[in-house]
């Protein structure tokens, strides 16, 4: 008899694939996690150490990869996730939260299903409530599979931007009115750029942060969750700021790893939008990218719900992709997450900033 996940006969389930010897290891300790992620066609700036280490210290999410790599071995396929353990969301396993995709590092498809099917296993016998997995692309074989047992819990748009091309061509591409213009509105309203990671300048953007969040109706990530990701990151992490005169106008942080420049978060006021300072950043981040050899910038995921900011991706000419998170066991009709989000949404249009920075320094860690 088929239990209700089994797949059609003849397609053996993720759970019932044979055995393998699968190996936990920590990706902070283990020696071989920073070679094997720098050599690994598929691995992004969310495998690094560095970005594990921003998670577990903001937030004290323990990393950890199954591989069937013996560990005398080289390491030649991992899958990597956080333990997430909240008494108001529910325990779970995520790859990885707070982070906008990260593939299966796989060298045969056979190996991810034996991994995900480990997973899977861990989930019943540590009592996990679910495991949520963030590909940014699957194999046909693989996709498949997770067919047999996982569901689509969410759907966003990614986007990605070449800069291969000359800086010339690059900038012919943006769109005219909402790009062009807008960069050569900034150059002569004289708005001053700065870039760094100071005390002063993390305020800066902070504070743009919050009126942006409020705007959407959302309490801020807390400020350690920053500190965390300039202390892990180093120089690969820049916060960049337009000023008109003193006043900051908008802000972007943006990370550097191998080949891609990754745009993370962004905020402005609202009312000096017209002033073309995000723009302007992110025309400056492009460039001094390319001065360093960089051939990608990855603008990131955005939800379907908010066009606007697909959109504003849209016009600088960036290739859009579907980014697909999947779920084991299905999504329950009333994820107590997004319940606890809608929760804090209420309190933000009313609430002072002291109480929005209380609200995000309570939350985000059960949200992961």
């Amino acid at each position: 008899m088929r239990l209700p996940h089994d797949p059609p006969d003849g397609q053996p389930s993720l759970r019932h694939r044979p055995r393998m010897n699968i190996f936990e290891i920590d990706p902070l300790q283990d020696s071989r996690w920073g070679s094997f992620v720098a050599a690994h066609p598929q691995a992004s700036l969310y495998h690094s150490k560095e970005w594990l280490h921003a998670l577990k210290l903001a937030y004290d999410y323990e990393p950890v990869a199954v591989t069937t790599s013996d560990p005398q071995v080289t390491l030649t396929n991992a899958i990597v996730f956080c333990q997430i353990r909240s008494h108001l969301t529910g325990n779970r396993l995520v790859s990885l939260p707070f982070s906008d995709h990260c593939s299966l590092l796989l060298d045969h498809s056979g190996d991810g299903q034996a991994l995900i099917g480990r997973l899977t296993e861990m989930l019943g016998r540590k009592l996990w409530k679910y495991l949520e997995l963030r590909p940014l692309t699957l194999s046909p074989d693989l996709k498949a599979a997770l067919q047999q047992s996982f569901k689509i819990s969410r759907t966003y748009v990614s986007h990605r931007l070449d800069l291969s091309r000359s800086e010339d061509t690059l900038f012919k591409s943006f769109h005219k009115n909402s790009v062009q213009r807008k960069i050569r509105r900034a150059e002569r309203e004289s708005l001053v750029y700065v870039e760094g990671v100071s005390d002063e300048i993390l305020k800066q953007f902070y504070k743009l942060l919050i009126m942006t969040r409020r705007r959407h109706g959302l309490p801020p990530q807390p400020l350690r969750w920053f500190r965390a990701l300039i202390a892990s990151l180093g120089n690969d992490l820049k916060i960049r700021i337009a000023l008109k005169g003193p006043v900051p106008v908008a802000s972007i942080l943006t990370i550097s790893h191998g080949k891609t420049l990754v745009y993370k978060y962004g905020c402005s006021d609202v009312s000096l939008n017209n002033l073309g300072g995000t723009q302007l950043l992110f025309w400056n981040a492009i460039r001094e990218a390319r001065q360093q050899g960089i051939e990608e910038l990855d603008f990131g995921r955005s939800d379907l719900g908010n066009p606007g900011l697909i959109t504003f991706k849209d016009h600088w000419g960036a290739e859009r992709s579907t980014l697909q998170y999947w779920r084991y066991p299905p999504q329950a009709a009333f994820e107590p997450s997004e319940i606890t989000m809608r929760l804090a949404r209420k309190a933000v249009s009313f609430a002072p900033d002291s109480a929005l920075v209380a609200i995000g320094n309570l939350l985000y860690r059960h949200i992961g």
